[in-house]
């Protein structure tokens, strides 16, 4: 009898597996997704590792100090301040930093950071490319582009399902689905969309089968500990639900 039991089981879970649904649910429509960029709140810059910042003091111009690199360490080398860390603050969140390192040496320091030259955006590629993480862009960039920033799919990838995830105007996270095929072959090169800075592109091995309650694992869990300094950028929108759901599918490619 166990044994029945045990078999009817193992059946009926290949039944859910086979017959679950091979579609995807609840993505943002492309041309809304699109749209989101023009409506998107201006966000505050984040300094980033390269650029260029000018320090420079209202009432002891001795002290000002002009074309301050942001070393590979994210640190900036000063007067009196020594090394500062810059990266993934703005330039506001600095200028207090150094207000309160002054404060020692001068009386109610008035600073202003002012970002001389801007050489870096950040997006996020991650899932199935040769090299998942953070990448570097200068201006506004297209999903191709950022995928070879990534160095290309793995063998693995689901090409069909594509994710990409950015805050809308409300600053709520949304997503579409990326047929990366049909920019592939052609016949489709809309999919070909322009990223914003701090946009998210997730190349998955399966199929996800629900966008909605795969991004809201990613933000709460993935995004904080695969990308730190980005977490409070997506972490505080979160969602009512949680866990994903994966379909195997045939292959994507």
């Amino acid at each position: 009898m166990k044994y029945i039991q045990f078999f009817a089981l193992v059946v009926l879970l290949i039944c859910v597996v086979a017959c679950a649904p091979n579609t995807v649910k609840n993505p943002t429509p492309l041309a809304k997704f699109e749209e989101s960029a023009r409506l998107a709140p201006q966000t505050e810059y984040l300094i980033g590792v390269g650029d260029t910042l000018d320090i420079k003091f209202l009432y002891n111009p001795e002290l000002n100090e002009l074309a301050v690199p942001v070393r590979p360490d994210g640190r900036i080398s000063l007067q009196l301040a020594n090394d500062v860390h810059a990266a993934n603050l703005t330039p506001n969140q600095l200028r207090k930093v150094l207000s309160e390192k002054y404060a020692a040496e001068i009386n109610k320091p008035e600073v202003a950071v002012i970002v001389r030259r801007f050489t870096s955006h950040k997006l996020f590629v991650d899932g199935e490319v040769l090299f998942p993480g953070m990448v570097t862009i200068e201006g506004p960039t297209s999903l191709v582009n950022a995928i070879a920033l990534a160095r290309g799919f793995r063998e693995s990838a689901r090409l069909s399902n594509v994710i990409v995830i950015r805050k809308d105007s409300e600053g709520k996270a949304i997503s579409t689905n990326i047929d990366y095929r049909k920019i592939i072959d052609g016949s489709d090169l809309s999919q070909n969309i322009t990223l914003m800075p701090y946009d998210i592109v997730y190349v998955p091995k399966s199929v996800i089968a629900n966008i909605d309650k795969f991004v809201s694992e990613y933000i709460n869990l993935s995004i904080p500990a695969r990308f730190p300094a980005f977490s409070g950028f997506y972490n505080p929108y979160t969602y009512s639900f949680g866990g994903y759901t994966t379909d195997r599918g045939e292959s994507g490619r």
